[in-house]
């Protein structure tokens, strides 16, 4: 008698655990698919930032950029200005890039490529987190600085000015914000640099 009580107690706590294994695993899983994911970084052109090889969480829950965010964009394509001012669709990348979001939609942006510095709204950014200044035009905008973010869309720049493919590329441009899959909020490894990423 006494072993059968035992023996049902001990059956109904490994149900009871199963059940909680069970609906812990679907909560992670679900997480882990719709709000947050991590993802391994590819490339300099955030450096120092972001150091290749870095593991990162991405939030996915990201509808309202602003302006110093890090972000994860699908730059499939491109969108630049033509000669009457109209935007232009353009063949973009391959693949995602990670980026910072140095200014939204309405905003002005010009860059001084003599002296480095990137304006926005007639302001020159305080940059700390930058290796190397802005010297580099690539094209997308040459000639038509400064340049009004059209609603809808971000001017994005690497951190590693010297060897970034970005807004200044006429292979991105402005980005739409449609495209931005998710926000980088913190770094899970290396260890020593575990925290939450600006």
């Amino acid at each position: 008698m006494i072993d059968k009580k035992i023996r049902q107690k001990l059956l109904s706590t490994v149900i009871n655990f199963a059940e909680t294994m069970i609906i812990t695993m679907f909560v992670v899983c679900l997480i882990f698919t719709y709000i947050v994911k991590i993802t391994t970084i590819n490339g300099e052109s955030m450096m120092n930032t972001l150091m290749p090889d870095d593991r990162i969480v991405i939030t996915a829950w990201y509808n309202s950029p602003r302006q110093g965010d890090i972000v994860v964009i699908n730059a499939a394509k491109s969108v630049t200005i033509g000669e009457n001012g109209e935007l232009v669709t353009g063949k973009g990348l391959r693949h995602n890039i990670v980026k910072r979001i140095i200014a939204t939609e309405g905003q002005s942006v010009d860059i001084d490529f003599e002296k480095g510095i990137v304006f926005v709204d007639g302001k020159a950014l305080n940059e700390p987190y930058i290796l190397g200044f802005t010297h580099r035009d690539e094209g997308a905008f040459t000639g038509k600085y400064p340049v009004t973010v059209p609603e809808g869309y971000v001017f994005v720049l690497g951190d590693n000015r010297i060897n970034s493919r970005d807004s200044r590329s006429d292979e991105i441009g402005f980005v739409d914000v449609d495209n931005i899959t998710g926000k980088i909020i913190m770094r899970i490894f290396p260890l020593k640099s575990f925290g939450l990423v600006e």
